[in-house]
């Protein structure tokens, strides 16, 4: 059986094998500073096999940079050994639920989803901490190198709240803000599915920078807009005399497969007896050309009926040439006036059927382009402010974002795919839940939270911290709970006045809606490494610590958290379905119906391991060195080839 790694993937060395795979001829050694024989790669071999000019020293070339930016791309890249612990006495509806909320440091979070969901995020919407020189920045430790990984490993049990404050006066303004904000877009680019996009809050402060920073993580041919955000009216007392109402959200594109749909105006479809069966509309015949661009349609159209005359405006001709009339209106798809009495139509004009118009939108039928222009509905800060302050009763977070502005975006990027996984790793008061659950309730769909978020403490003087919630994550889980608490009223209360009225077909469609609407969550907590030292360091193992060691994890872990780190470690969805059976006096989960099956138990039989082969699973797990007996042992693998050889086998 081959043994977990239990810690998530060092980037450098996947990029490091992308590269020798593609240049095998640059793949090297040479000697560090420590004296040691390294791996490299010879930058003249590569230069060579890509045949381009390739810039060196303080050559001048166009570029964004900034102080630490090498260590930035380091902790986007360097591996960790942590893991994410249940909290089922947080969650709502555990064992059916597919949303989840993870308290942690986004960076190592975003790290720990790299095997579970990579290409698996359809929309990501992030409100960052804003520059303003008096709100916190993530203070991510950069002292370490790669190679210092195994030395720490696990070794560290304490989390704490990084943050620091980034007045202008520390000199590194900026800086300390793109150290922040980097890795974490470099690591969620890599969630995105083929057709994603992300969507990210900010004001006047690094608006610039952070469009340069996308430029660089996400291609800047994959920008797709920047859409302004009214938060407030005017106010008087500025500086400059120019109140700052507006913030922006820009948006990329994983690549240019991402397409944005809104709802379009309805057309108006008629249908007539000469056509049984076949909707039609109508639509401009003219076109935006003059005579002299388009000769053939400078001229007067007859209505082979009656011989009225329709002359051609020079300045807007037809969409028809002279030659291709009589084609056209064989066909009917030439409307003139006076055909239908229900049309108040002064010139000839297009017929074109619905079914043309549904074979040609496909799936995006009755859809239109997205504007950058929002709807009024979004509504500004205050908005946001009255939408929580309602839930709570009382003003326990200031200025979040409005329910309709994510919704908004959620809708716009979703309109095709309703069942999907949308991303907030910065997700402050759970805004984006709220949207999520809210929206799937008003049109059917089943996307799929994800909420990620630092337990910032609360002031000691806020309403917040007064009102018995210590940090952020408190006030973002009890929204979610309040907020499905209400869209569930609102669902019943719907269908029980349908039903009042005698609506049956009503009260069927609104249940129909309902019926897979999830307003549970997860509860997931970011934590050091199950595993003991030992486990990343065999090699360190001395007899004293053997002797003090009954086995490689930690005393204080559960079997269910065990389980998380496996799931984490194979790629299992963390919202996988989970079953808890006894076999052989053995506790076995059994994780999205049979991929994935793992006991933790000591002294495992003979019987526990044949009825786990029997269910033929696609994973099985269990500690090392914990089966019963040598003979238990010896016959383990012979046992899972005779029921279940395709089965891929792992200890922890």
């Amino acid at each position: 059986m081959n043994k977990l790694k239990m810690h998530t993937p060092n980037k450098a060395d996947e990029n490091f094998q992308k590269l020798a795979a593609l240049f095998p001829n640059a793949v090297t050694e040479t000697i560090n500073e420590n004296g040691e024989v390294v791996r490299a790669i010879d930058k003249d071999v590569l230069m060579q096999e890509i045949s381009t000019t390739v810039v060196e020293g303080k050559d001048e070339r166009y570029q964004f940079t900034w102080p630490d930016k090498k260590k930035a791309v380091l902790a986007a890249n360097s591996p960790i050994a942590k893991t994410l612990r249940p909290c089922r006495e947080e969650s709502v509806d555990f064992d059916n639920t597919e949303n989840l909320y993870i308290e942690g440091d986004n960076l190592d979070v975003l790290k720990l989803l790299q095997e579970t969901y990579l290409g698996k995020v359809k929309m990501i919407y992030i409100d960052p901490p804003y520059n303003t020189g008096n709100d916190f920045v993530y203070n991510d430790d950069f002292a370490e190198n790669t190679d210092d990984y195994l030395d720490r490993s696990g070794q560290f049990d304490e989390e704490g709240n990084r943050l620091v404050l980034n007045t202008e006066s520390n000199g590194r303004f900026h800086t300390d803000w793109l150290n922040m904000i980097y890795p974490r877009l470099r690591l969620a680019k890599d969630l995105l599915t083929d057709d994603g996009v992300i969507f990210i809050s900010i004001d006047d402060n690094e608006q610039e920078n952070l469009k340069k920073v996308c430029d660089e993580v996400f291609g800047a041919s994959n920008f797709v807009a920047t859409f302004p955000w009214r938060k407030r009216t005017a106010k008087s007392d500025v500086p400059f005399g120019v109140s700052q109402d507006y913030e922006w959200i820009v948006v990329y594109a994983k690549n240019n497969s991402f397409v944005a749909r809104v709802n379009g105006t309805e057309r108006q479809y008629y249908e007539t007896p000469d056509y049984p069966n076949k909707p039609w509309r109508i639509h401009d015949l003219t076109t935006q050309r003059t005579a002299s661009e388009r000769p053939n349609s400078n001229f007067t159209m007859v209505n082979p009926k009656n011989g009225e005359e329709y002359p051609v405006n020079p300045l807007r001709t037809w969409a028809v040439t002279k030659e291709t009339f009589d084609e056209y209106y064989a066909k009917g798809k030439i409307v003139f006036p006076g055909d239908y009495d229900f049309l108040n139509i002064k010139r000839p004009m297009f017929r074109y059927w619905k079914y043309d118009d549904m074979l040609k939108a496909g799936e995006a039928f009755g859809m239109m382009p997205a504007s950058t222009k929002l709807p009024d509905e979004i509504g500004m800060s205050l908005d946001g402010t009255k939408e929580i302050t309602e839930l709570f009763e009382g003003k326990i977070f200031s200025y979040p974002k409005t329910v309709n502005l994510i919704k908004h975006f959620i809708d716009m990027s979703t309109k095709i795919d309703k069942n999907c996984y949308i991303l907030d790793f910065f997700s402050g008061s759970a805004t984006t839940a709220h949207a999520v659950m809210q929206l799937n309730a008003e049109d059917g769909g089943h996307r799929k939270f994800i909420m990620v978020q630092l337990p910032e403490e609360t002031d000691e003087k806020s309403e917040a911290f007064k009102a018995g919630y210590k940090n952020i994550c408190e006030i973002g889980k009890e929204r979610i709970r309040r907020a499905g608490q209400k869209i569930l009223a609102e669902a019943q209360k719907e269908t029980v006045e349908m039903a009042t009225y005698g609506e049956t077909f009503e009260v069927d469609k609104i249940a129909d809606k309902y019926k897979n609407l999830d307003t549970g969550f997860r509860v997931l907590k970011l934590d050091s490494t199950n595993m003991k030292d030992v486990y990343y360091n065999p090699d360190e193992l001395t007899i004293e610590t053997l002797m003090g060691t009954v086995d490689n994890i930690k005393e204080d872990r559960t079997p269910e958290d065990l389980l998380f780190q496996v799931m984490l470690d194979l790629g299992v969805l963390l919202s996988s379905k989970i079953e808890q059976t006894v076999i052989g006096g053995k506790t076995v989960y059994n994780v999205a119906d049979g991929f994935l099956i793992a006991c933790f138990d000591e002294n495992v039989t003979e019987e526990t391991i044949t009825a786990v082969a029997k269910m033929k699973p696609y994973y099985f797990v269990m500690r090392d060195s914990s089966m019963a007996s040598d003979s238990v042992a010896a016959n383990f693998d012979q046992i899972f080839e005779a029921y279940s050889k395709d089965t891929v086998r792992k200890v922890m």
